[in-house]
């Protein structure tokens, strides 16, 4: 039985937009002559988060001339983490890549990706040998990889930034997960499925500028940490933990300043607060693990809510 390369084909670009009119055509281009190249069937999604420029109306332009082009307008700005995430969850290809717009991925890469998925690799991130930014930016995405080490329930790939190719049947574990705020990098390990990556050193970003700023990446990396680290929910109760050993050794401080016949109410009065600060802290960390628990019971919001869609065939 052969597949209808229109409704399931081979790849699947998935291209996260906002104010990119400038890249539209040219990243559209750009993959589609390596993935010709390649010898694969494919079609290229644009996922519209809320532009403000004339974005929409380049990218109904490629749709009108090119079959395999398709378009996702969100009604808002979702975000950085849900609205990629959508776009993914709304392709039919065999494998699915994710890259940037703006040229910050390169596109030549597409042709290693599918040679690595032919030969078994499930997952093929793109690598950045090095980060060009400012001092500020550089420590925070430093710090957050350094702290994710530390705490996360299963390690993120450093420099990878969603660039790369996923097989199907790993789109579709995510998708049973029903994150509501999917850290997608970290949730492509959490499956456990065959993981490969591909160095690259960054190109000069070709055209535009980054909607990031410090802020929205401080952001994206908190959520990344709370998104992967249960140990963040737990750290309340060993903190109070912490707290009870030590009002603990208060207490037995003040007991031999006693037998000794000295004062013990400054030992006594401090080990009394530092068992109601334990007592707190423990609780909070009971509390915050039960919430982490309810969140996994009763995950399923909506990643996005879409304006429309251009060009796609019934039945996809």
């Amino acid at each position: 039985m052969t597949t209808d390369p229109v409704l399931h084909p081979d790849i699947s670009v998935v291209i996260p937009c906002r104010n990119e009119a400038a890249n539209a055509e040219a990243i559209a281009a750009a993959i589609s002559a390596e993935l010709e190249r390649a010898g694969v069937s494919f079609d290229i999604i644009f996922i519209d988060n809320a532009s403000t420029d004339n974005t929409v109306e380049v990218v109904r332009g490629l749709c009108a001339r090119d079959s395999r082009v398709r378009l996702i307008v969100n009604t808002r700005n979702f975000g950085q983490m849900r609205s990629p995430v959508h776009g993914v969850y709304a392709t039919r290809g065999r494998a699915v890549i994710g890259i940037a717009a703006d040229f910050q991925d390169p596109p030549q890469l597409l042709g290693e990706f599918i040679e690595r998925w032919r030969n078994g690799a499930d997952i093929i991130l793109g690598v950045r040998e090095a980060e060009n930014n400012g001092f500020l930016l550089r420590w925070t995405r430093d710090f957050s990889y350094a702290f994710a080490a530390k705490v996360g329930d299963y390690p993120v790939v450093r420099n990878a930034t969603g660039f790369g190719l996923y097989d199907r049947k790993v789109i579709d574990a995510i998708r049973t997960m029903k994150d509501p705020e999917p850290f997608f990098r970290g949730m492509l390990v959490e499956t456990g499925y065959r993981l490969e990556t591909v160095t690259y050193a960054r190109p000069l970003r070709q055209r535009g500028r980054s909607n990031n700023n410090f802020f929205t990446l401080l952001d994206f990396a908190l959520s990344s940490l709370t998104s992967t680290s249960k140990k963040m929910l737990r750290a309340p109760f060993f903190v109070g933990g912490l707290g009870m050993v030590i009002a603990g050794l208060s207490l037995v401080a003040g007991l031999i300043a006693f037998a000794l016949g000295r004062s013990a109410a400054g030992w006594l009065i401090a080990a009394g607060i530092e068992l109601q600060f334990g007592l707190l802290f423990m609780s909070l960390g009971l509390i915050g693990d039960q919430l982490r628990i309810v969140s996994e019971r009763t995950r399923g919001a909506p990643l996005a809510f879409e304006r429309e869609r251009v060009n796609f065939p019934e039945g996809y």
